[in-house]
């Protein structure tokens, strides 16, 4: 019988190491099964809690970019006012690689940048802005240049050498690469690097970035490239008002260190009007977006500088809430959006996607509002104040906040 009674007692040891070990592993998961956005130690770099604001240089220089135009491009936003707006970041996207050293370090092309890139990244720093830098998850770079798969450590701290602020990923010669390990992987060599560095996600929302990136990048794009027209697809590139219609639907995603990003500004260089360029500022705005205009900024018109300087609306892109707005009406080419702020109040965007005149109303239940709430409405637009608004039933209408 004792016996029996310390078999006993063994065999239960023995189940406890067993759960005692499931549980360990439970608590430690293989890394090498695990998806990266699943994994429980993983945190987010804390950066970008309000979405980016900048300047790009692809939608306008393409690969015609060099040390000169990054420099006045700098030089203006500090002029113009748009530093005291709230853009900071200056990017320079693809075409600025040189090749691989001996040791596979990235290098600069000196042809276009003779100073090299830690000159220019202290210029922009004395200008009190932040500098920031374009590569690719593939082998090349879409205007093939060399990517970083294989150097993705070494890159990131080339990049932290030249004192790089901010890292757009593109999506270009990956082949079988699964995008969230390889985006992953980037992430962590940038917090490796020892310097924080903002991560720009542009994988154009083939797998879904929204689903799984939210600790590994700070902004991830939705969408193929925009183009400077209104609505439908070139190749790969797409219409804003097409974007528009894709990113919407993904609000829930967005808020403070991850947003939803739509693509840069095509404000001001030419191929849609004023007010098209309007609506396109409000609707980037509206849904939280990173502010990164994509223009000449030292030719551009007085027009196109009150629309990306109008501090208004720049301010609800801005709100510290970071909610994304969102369509709440739809009646054909009229639509109402609706964005919460951190005051308890709500930005209402009015948009008329037809070519008539026409009037839209915003019910107050459609805002998520009691129907007998009073409002003291402020055109954004226009930059003036409405007459205070008490509905006397629930259909009773607020009339414009922006309307286009």
């Amino acid at each position: 019988m004792r016996r029996h009674f310390l078999n006993a007692i063994t065999s239960l040891a023995v189940l406890a190491a067993s759960a005692s070990a499931i549980a360990q592993e439970t608590l430690d998961p293989d890394p090498n099964t695990l998806a990266p956005s699943k994994d429980p130690r993983r945190q987010a770099n804390g950066l970008a809690q309000k979405p980016p604001m900048g300047w790009n240089s692809w939608n306008k220089f393409a690969c015609n970019v060099n040390e000169k135009v990054v420099r006045d491009m700098a030089d203006v936003i500090v002029a113009n006012g748009m530093k005291g707006a709230g853009y900071e970041y200056v990017v320079i996207d693809d075409c600025w690689h040189g090749t691989r050293d001996a040791s596979g370090f990235i290098t600069e092309d000196r042809t276009r940048f003779p100073l090299g890139l830690k000159a220019l990244g202290d210029y922009i720093h004395s200008k009190g802005l932040k500098f920031g830098i374009y590569s690719d998850a593939g082998t090349k770079t879409c205007g093939g240049r060399p990517g970083s798969q294989g150097h993705e450590y070494q890159d990131a701290q080339q990049y932290a050498r030249w004192g790089v602020d901010y890292l757009k990923y593109d999506w270009c010669s990956t082949g079988v690469r699964n995008p969230e390990e390889a985006y992953a992987l980037m992430s962590d060599a940038l917090k490796a690097s020892g310097r924080p560095i903002l991560f720009s996600m542009c994988e154009w929302g083939n797998s879904k970035p929204w689903l799984w990136a939210s600790k590994i990048g700070n902004m991830w794009r939705t969408t193929g490239d925009i183009t400077d027209k209104w609505q439908g697809k070139y190749n790969y590139s797409w219409g804003i008002a097409s974007i528009v219609d894709m990113n919407e639907p993904l609000w829930p995603y967005a808020g403070p260190g991850h947003w939803n990003d739509p693509d840069m500004l095509e404000v001001g260089n030419g191929g849609l009007t004023d007010v098209e360029y309007r609506a396109h500022f409000s609707l980037w705005a509206m849904m939280a977006a990173p502010l990164i205009a994509g223009n000449d900024l030292a030719t551009m018109t007085d027009a196109t500088r009150t629309i990306l300087l109008n501090r208004d609306v720049i301010a609800v892109d801005q709100d510290p809430l970071g909610k994304q707005g969102h369509r709440v009406t739809d009646k054909g080419d009229l639509e109402v959006w609706s964005k919460p702020m951190a005051d308890g109040g709500r930005t209402v965007l009015l948009w008329n996607r037809g070519t008539t005149p026409a009037r839209i109303a915003a019910e107050w239940p459609a805002l998520g509002l009691p129907g007998k709430l009073r409002l003291k409405a402020q055109d954004l637009g226009r930059r003036r104040i409405l007459d205070k608004c008490q509905p006397a039933t629930k259909r009773t209408s607020l009339r414009t906040v922006w309307s286009w």
